[in-house]
This record gives structure tokens, C-alpha cells and sequence, in this order.
């Protein structure tokens, strides 16, 4: 049974680059062993982040996030069982939505900067797979 989870979060640390970097390095060693991929979105210290994959597999690393003391306001915005990936090509694909063209965050929120605490669960998803669609998503390939 394949599941889409997304979910946002603040950085609770000062140096939000650095927690970016152990994310990214993290996932690149853990997700592809238990079948994981997704994308992490970044704008300032927010994170909005897409995880696909078994259930129980990604139940276990939300859970695990959403205890890291390094995250707070850990929210859920989706929770879906799907019959295909959206973001299999990604162990774990990043974008930094402070290069990202405004008018794109505003298509889908009430400002042109990122606030998923604001938006719904499918105006997040929507906007991911506009980021997949005009090729914003890079770095980390399970390929």
C-alpha cells in the first residue's frame, strides 16, 4: 500500500542551512532502504516536505519528525493512499522557494512567499507538482 504524506514545519534552530544539509544528507542514506522518496521545499526557516512510500514506512519517519526537537509546529497537511508516485524520481528532491519566481507561490497562496501554515492541503500538493512540472525540483536523485 503506497501513501503520499505532506506536512510543514519551522526550523527550530538559528542556522537553518545547516539542518537543510542533515535533512538532505539523511535522507539520502535512509529513505532509498525503505523505499521513500518525495521533495523538501525551504523558503527563510520553513520546510514543507512530500513523502511517498509504504505506509508503515512513512508513518515511522513522520512520526520521527515530528519528535526532532530541530523542527517545531510540525503540521500535517495531506495524508492520502495513492495508486502511483507522484515523486519517485527523487530520494529526496530539493527546492529553495526564495529562487523561485514569485507569482508561482502566489498562484496558489495569499502571498508570494511560502507560508504552508496557511494553505491547504491540496494548494501544497498543487504547487509541488508545479515546481516538478516547470523542472524547480533538483539535488538529491535516487538515480
Amino acid at each position: 500500500m503506497l501513501v503520499r504524506l505532506l506536512y510543514t514545519s519551522r526550523c527550530a534552530q538559528p542556522h537553518g542551512q545547516e539542518l537543510l544539509e542533515a535533512i538532505l544528507s539523511r535522507s539520502l542514506q535512509h529513505n532509498p532502504g525503505h523505499g521513500i522518496t518525495g521533495v523538501l521545499c525551504y523558503s527563510g526557516d520553513i520546510f514543507m516536505q512530500v513523502l511517498e512510500g509504504g505506509r508503515s514506512e512513512v508513518s515511522a519517519l513522520y512520526n520521527h519528525i515530528a519528535s526532532d526537537p530541530r523542527h517545531q509546529d510540525v503540521e500535517l497537511l495531506s495524508f492520502e493512499e495513492i495508486g502511483e508516485r507522484r515523486f519517485a524520481g527523487w530520494t529526496m528532491g530539493q527546492v529553495n522557494l526564495n529562487k523561485v519566481n514569485p507569482s508561482l507561490l502566489l498562484r496558489y497562496s495569499e502571498k508570494p512567499q511560502l507560508n504552508p501554515f496557511n494553505m491547504s492541503g491540496g494548494s501544497a500538493l498543487a504547487l509541488l507538482e508545479e515546481l516538478i512540472a516547470t523542472a524547480s525540483i533538483v539535488g538529491r536523485s535516487s538515480h
